[in-house]
């Protein structure tokens, strides 16, 4: 039973919806609490929800918002996806990477000028694993080095959506004692995951993930930098700038 995936303005998710998102994160994490949950939502733009095309029943979503930001006296504008999770069901269905593909492409669109980049914390690997497969350039990797602007790209952003959480030294945002994790079982690091190397990159620029510590990233939002893989993926319909913003 395949997902279909439907962008949604937060005001617009009910509160049925609410409770089945909710109810999919306690499934796989640990530490779980509804008003931070509620709280999270409620500070972003637009949800991403994928439902069961026959029964409607959520299996997955993520939540996305505009960061705006200054580095160096320059304005930049960043693409943040926060709470995200799909049933283990579900995994392999491409239902979130083609909304949130189309999404990313309304943006560059609409922004057409700006510095846009997409910032993503990333507390598991399959999260981390997105990048290699959707662009052709993204921080930090295993292959490169991370330049200067990059970084300074990703401290800008990390500190001005987590100034108390923010780790420079790791490029990671620690978890505090409150902060959910995913559970036991749930994307486990095994051996044969880590022949991959951008896996074994993540496991190791990011040692605390079991704990809740997520590490930051960037790609810069361009049309030239998605992959032929990542317009696979997202299709041949056209881009609604009108749906994403």
């Amino acid at each position: 039973m395949a997902l279909v995936g439907k962008l949604v303005p937060v005001p617009r998710v009910t509160r049925a919806q609410r409770d089945a998102m909710f109810a999919l994160m306690d499934r796989h994490f640990d530490n779980v609490s509804r008003p931070r949950f509620d709280a999270d939502l409620d500070e972003k733009d637009w949800v991403i929800l994928l439902v069961d095309r026959d029964s409607g029943a959520i299996g997955g979503f993520s939540t996305q918002m505009l960061l705006d930001a200054e580095v160096e006296g320059r304005p930049i504008r960043a693409l943040f996806s926060g709470d995200t999770i799909v049933d283990r069901e579900r995994w392999g269905d491409s239902a979130l990477s083609h909304v949130w593909g189309r999404l990313a492409l309304s943006l560059i669109d609409w922004l057409e000028g700006v510095e846009l980049y997409w910032f993503l914390i990333s507390k598991g690997y399959r999260t981390y694993r997105f990048l290699p497969v959707f662009f052709r350039e993204f921080y930090p990797r295993h292959d490169r080095p991370t330049p200067a602007w990059a970084n300074t790209v990703i401290d800008t952003l990390a500190r001005r959506k987590f100034p108390n959480g923010f780790d420079a030294h790791a490029g990671v945002i620690r978890a505090g004692a409150d902060k959910d994790r995913l559970r036991a079982g749930v994307a486990d690091l095994t051996a044969e995951r880590l022949h991959d190397p951008h896996v074994r990159f993540f496991a190791a620029r990011n040692p605390g993930y079991a704990d809740g510590d997520e590490l930051c990233c960037i790609a810069p939002l361009t049309r030239a930098n998605f992959t032929a893989a990542a317009y696979r993926v997202i299709g041949p319909e056209p881009v609604c700038v009108e749906e994403a913003v």
